[in-house]
C-alpha cells in the first residue's frame, strides 16, 4: 500500500509542479472563477467549445495547495475533447469520488487518473481543495459561468 500511496503522491507533486493546462484561453467561450475562502485556493476555469458543445480546449489560472491544482490539471486532461455532458458526469464522477461516496455516473468513465485524489476523502478539509476546479468547470458549462466558492 505504501507504493501505490508513494506513486499517488508523485503524481499529484507532477501536476503541481508542471500542471498541464495552465494558462487563459484567449478562445475561450466559458469561464467561471471559484474560490475556497478557508485556505486561499483560487481557481479560474476557461472552455473553448465548437458549435455542437464539445470541449475544444480547456485551461486554468489560479493559485493554491498541491491538491487544488494538482486537481485543476487533472480535470483538464479529463475533460479535454469530451462532450459538455461526458465533462459533467466526469465532474459528479469525481466529487462523487473524492468525498467517498457512490456515484451511479460511473458506468463508462475512466476513473483510473481520478484515483490518485481519492485519498482525499479521509480529510474533509481537502475535499474543498480537489474538488473546488471541478465545481467551477460545472459552473462554466452549465450555469454561465456563476462564480463557485467552497463556502455557502
Amino acid at each position: 500500500m505504501t507504493e501505490l500511496r508513494d506513486l499517488y503522491q508523485a503524481v499529484i507533486l507532477d501536476h503541481n509542479n508542471n500542471p498541464r493546462n495552465f494558462g487563459k484561453l484567449t478562445s475561450a467561450n466559458r469561464h467561471a472563477k471559484g474560490v475556497n475562502p478557508l485556505c486561499g485556493d483560487q481557481v479560474n476555469v476557461y472552455f473553448s467549445l465548437d458549435d455542437d458543445a464539445w470541449v475544444k480546449e480547456v485551461g486554468f489560472e489560479g493559485r493554491g495547495c498541491a491538491i487544488c491544482m494538482a486537481s485543476a490539471s487533472i480535470m483538464t486532461e479529463t475533460v479535454k475533447h469530451l462532450s459538455i455532458v461526458q465533462a459533467d458526469q466526469y465532474v459528479t464522477a469525481f466529487c462523487s469520488l473524492a468525498g467517498g461516496e457512490k456515484s451511479e455516473v460511473t458506468e463508462g468513465l475512466d476513473l483510473s487518473t481520478l484515483k490518485v485524489l481519492a485519498g482525499v476523502k479521509a480529510y474533509p478539509a481537502r475535499i474543498k481543495c480537489a474538488t473546488l476546479a471541478w465545481h467551477t468547470a460545472h459552473s462554466a458549462l452549465s450555469k454561465g459561468g456563476a462564480s463557485v466558492t467552497t463556502e455557502t
